[in-house]
């Protein structure tokens, strides 16, 4: 889906007008349905800073607006070309169905795909024994990784400000 159809699914899914989600996140007041309805008809992309305020609005990721062209069968088949050639996903058959892997042996990546995929299909697993509700799953999904237990996630600084410090303090690195 593309991002504009997110914003659509999960304002629909929240029960909020136009209006309202475009008020909320800083249009005035006379045109937040209209600029709304822009980014929803993807007559508008939104810049990250605009995703991140729909976002906060919608009480989701921003990572869950804004997802891979998948609107086709074509982007969908695509995308999962990808991750074979990043993530070593395979696709076999088991069981008379179509199955998805990953090569954890592919590399760092690929490992690290199979613990996210581990960890949804706890969390699939759980829902499936009623252990927690649809509402809860979809908190999950549509929160993570900010709510994934199974794994611990941290920020890392991107290289130019990694390089920016080195810079700072290379005359103290240099002394000891």
């Amino acid at each position: 889906m593309a991002i504009s159809e997110r914003i659509h699914f999960f304002r629909l899914m929240r029960g909020i007008t136009q209006k309202y989600l475009g008020t909320a996140i800083g249009f005035p007041e006379k045109s937040a349905d209209v600029r709304l309805a822009q980014y929803e008809t993807g007559t508008r992309k939104p810049k990250a800073d605009l995703t991140n305020a729909l976002a906060q609005v919608l009480d989701v990721s921003p990572q869950a607006l804004d997802v891979p062209d998948i609107d086709s069968y074509i982007g969908l088949m695509h995308t999962l070309f990808t991750l074979e050639d990043i993530y070593g996903l395979t696709v076999s058959e088991a069981d008379g169905e179509v199955c998805l892997k990953v090569n954890k042996d592919k590399g760092r990546e690929a490992y690290e795909l199979l613990k996210m995929l581990y960890a949804w299909k706890e969390q699939a697993d759980k829902l499936s024994s009623e252990e927690i509700n649809r509402e809860e799953y979809d908190n999950w999904r549509y929160h993570y990784p900010e709510f994934d237990t199974t794994q611990r996630w941290a920020k890392v600084p991107s290289q130019e400000l990694s390089d920016a410090l080195v810079e700072a303090f290379k005359d103290h690195l240099k002394d000891k």
